[in-house]
């Protein structure tokens, strides 16, 4: 179980939302490397050159195996539990064609359009 989930019947901390990671400090440090790359994203040219040879540019930042398969994947959710912050991996997600909408709805196991419905429905 990774840092900030419970499991279903588990007592949860004041706060907790089931399944939710917790970025703090520990997935802060972990995912250092892949956040930096991320945030490399801001400039265009940073982007084209990931497209022409993502391995390549994962080894540049000092990836781990594990986020390195997933980033190559478009696994967002286990970058997510790899360190990565939504924020950064939005400059990600982004250069694939994906906004926050789709990685929350990722995250919620509901479509796109169930969740923006959600989101209506709070904002409401």
């Amino acid at each position: 179980m990774t840092q900030g989930a419970t499991r279903a019947g588990e007592s949860k901390a004041k706060g907790e939302i089931f399944g939710t990671l917790i970025f703090g400090p520990a997935l802060a440090q972990k995912g250092y490397a892949l956040n930096k790359m991320c945030f490399s994203f801001n400039d265009a040219a940073n982007r084209a050159e990931f497209l022409r040879d993502e391995a390549a540019y994962c080894a540049r930042y000092g990836l781990s195996s594990e986020q390195s398969e997933a980033l190559l994947k478009r696994d967002l959710l286990k970058l997510l539990a790899l360190g990565g912050n939504a924020y950064y991996l939005a400059k990600f997600a982004g250069s694939l064609g994906l906004n926050m909408q789709d990685i929350g709805a990722l995250q919620t196991g509901m479509t796109v359009d169930q969740f923006k419905a959600k989101l209506h429905a709070a904002a409401g």
